[in-house]
């Protein structure tokens, strides 16, 4: 697993689709394109991943650090299996400061663990087929030359 590391790889992958939400996380991803000429943003076609906690959400470095950590740990576990493809993990929400006083606490750390695989398992789920929409009604002057021929 590569991580991304410049600005452009982050917006490229930010610009796809978003793949799986929890209440605190968001999985972006974006398929590798080696077939366009432009220049390669990701080098080898390999499972490409990012983590962005912004301050917003983690007004403490140390908690950012934490969330990242975990965020990378989760995914690198033997039992996920991202497609090969850019992901980040974003998160879009902050944890209450109140239940969770320490950052380095056991108890966000599970709780973020458990989001993150909760995430995962989101995006690795084949997606439903998109509901078939029947065939457009043809309008009642359709109906009337159909029946007179």
């Amino acid at each position: 697993m590569q991580r991304l590391k410049t600005r452009a790889q982050f917006q490229a992958v930010l610009a796809g689709a978003t793949v799986a939400r929890t209440a605190h996380f968001a999985l972006h991803r974006c398929a590798l394109d080696f077939a366009s000429g432009a220049p390669p943003l990701f080098a080898s076609d390999d499972v490409w991943l990012g983590a962005m906690v912004p301050k917003r959400w983690a007004r403490r470095a140390v908690t950012r650090n934490a969330i990242k950590r975990q965020i990378y740990a989760v995914s690198a576990a033997p039992g996920v299996a991202l497609p090969r493809a850019a992901h980040v993990v974003r998160l879009r929400a902050g944890f209450d400061r109140k239940e969770f006083v320490s950052a380095t606490s056991d108890k966000l750390k599970s709780a973020v663990r458990a989001e993150l695989q909760q995430l995962l398992a989101r995006a690795a789920r084949p997606s439903a087929p998109a509901p078939r929409r029947p065939p457009a009604a043809s309008g009642p002057s359709s109906a009337s030359s159909s029946s007179s021929s």
